[in-house]
């Protein structure tokens, strides 16, 4: 036999009870008495005997009242608690991810796997800050973000380096170019075009430069700029070529520029994720992380 009842009219009897008043339930339920009586008539009707015996000064629990009262109050604890527990699902799927990641990661690889990650966690925010190797370890260390997006290792005992892949450097041309005709290209062969670098505070460069000095290879560049993105631009305007890192370099869709494999020495920079040895990650920042690095050995990245 099924009873027909609402959880309001629950909270009506238990309300009346609980505060011996109609006018005082009406009141903290916010209806009228009359509404607040039809609720309790109702619910006395589907049970099929009065739960409250009423006077003009008084109003207590039947019998049958008192012995329901338990079993009433426990389904509204239960329910209440369930609604809290959604709402709290509802919040931890609407926190905030806080990371630290390399510029040329920033610029077109990472946005890739966030709207990725937003098609199935549309409420998930982000808080990217696009720091320098050694400032994103040092943001990862204080804790200002669950982790960081890096090609520096570290020696600090309290913080882990996960491998990701290798990212290799390439040159970026013009699709115009000569030397976007030749599918692998030597170093010696950007000796007769206008090079396009980084400055040397640059830990790109750092590693670019001591790779091709154990080569004893000198590369004589043209300009010289702060960001591997402005050297992008000056090479879409046609005024040099530019070695940089693949995770730097549009796809290979992009309209204007091309990348080509450079050999001999091939020099990359191992990728990975630094993050606090002692820390637990968000759910959510875990679950980005386990796409990150899926997306990123699935994008062709060399291991």
């Amino acid at each position: 036999m099924r009873i027909n009842c609402e959880i309001l009219d629950l909270r009506a009897f238990l309300g009346v009870v609980e505060l011996e008043s109609f006018h005082r339930a009406a009141e903290a339920l916010n209806l009228s008495q009359p509404a607040l009586s039809r609720r309790i008539q109702k619910l006395e009707a589907s049970i099929g005997a009065p739960l409250l015996e009423r006077t003009t000064r008084h109003v207590s629990p039947t019998a049958l009242g008192l012995e329901l009262m338990p079993l009433v109050q426990r389904m509204l604890e239960e329910f209440d608690g369930s609604l809290f527990a959604a709402r709290d699902r509802r919040l931890r799927r609407s926190e905030l991810v806080t990371i630290a990641c390399l510029p040329t990661a920033a610029f077109y690889f990472l946005p890739t796997v966030i709207k990725q990650f937003n098609q199935e966690y549309p409420d998930i925010r982000f808080r990217i800050l696009d720091l320098t190797a050694t400032e994103g370890l040092q943001a990862v260390s204080r804790g200002e973000v669950e982790f960081g997006i890096n090609f520096m290792g570290t020696s600090d005992p309290d913080l882990l380096f996960d491998r990701i892949a290798e990212d290799p450097f390439v040159l970026a041309a013009r699709r115009d170019h000569p030397l976007a005709e030749l599918q692998e290209i030597g170093w010696t062969d950007l000796a007769p075009y206008r090079l396009i670098t980084v400055h040397r505070s640059s830990g790109n460069r750092t590693m670019l430069d001591a790779a091709l000095a154990r080569a004893n290879i000198e590369l004589r560049w043209s300009y010289e700029v702060t960001h591997l993105s402005t050297s992008l631009g000056l090479v879409e305007a046609g005024l040099g070529i530019s070695v940089l890192p693949r995770t730097a370099t549009p796809g290979p869709d992009h309209p204007i520029i091309v990348t080509r494999p450079l050999g001999a020495p091939r020099i990359s920079r191992t990728i990975g994720i630094v993050r606090r040895r002692a820390a637990t990650l968000s759910p959510a920042a875990e679950h980005f992380r386990r796409m990150l690095v899926g997306t990123w050995q699935g994008a062709g990245a060399d291991d």
